[in-house]
């Protein structure tokens, strides 16, 4: 008979991706990459299918910083500062989501699928823009506590 006491790695990943979506930079993240992906689609449908680069670039950097951050290789690779690339990529992500939705919305005229676009594009842009603001308030309580020592010696 088989043993069934020893977990594969596949079960220790599915728990590990289970436990990261419940944090709330796993929900930002796994919200970040559904919504780009409807917004994939939207614009596929779309009759000016270009202005779905956006979308999908930024699915492919939220896809891989969510795997960095679930199985913690934040902590094993310190040669990348990964919270100011977190912070860069939420932020490009949001000025251009914000810009390309509201082309497609404006001159969207006659074309439903690039308007549904552009609206998710919108939620999109103010997704990212949280997740710019959580790593910004991040950042700057990491720097209170690492503040210089008020030693009296000098």
């Amino acid at each position: 008979m088989a043993d069934t006491t020893a977990t594969s790695p596949g079960a220790n990943c599915l728990e590990k991706l289970k436990s990261y979506v419940r944090t709330p930079k796993g929900f930002i993240l796994a919200a970040e990459i559904l919504i780009s992906f409807i917004i994939i689609i939207c614009y596929a449908a779309s009759l000016y299918g270009g202005y779905s680069a956006v979308a999908i670039c930024e699915m492919v950097f939220a896809m891989v910083f969510f795997g960095i951050f679930m199985m913690e290789m934040d902590k094993q690779i310190q040669v990348v500062n990964w919270v100011w690339s977190d912070l860069f990529r939420a932020g490009i992500g949001a000025v251009l989501y914000i810009i390309t939705s509201l082309i497609c919305v404006i001159g969207g005229a006659g074309d439903g699928a690039r308007i549904a676009g552009g609206v998710f594009g919108l939620i999109a842009g103010l997704l990212f823009a949280y997740d710019t603001y959580t790593i910004f308030l991040q950042i700057k309580s990491s720097r209170q506590h690492m503040a210089a020592s008020t030693d009296d010696r000098v």
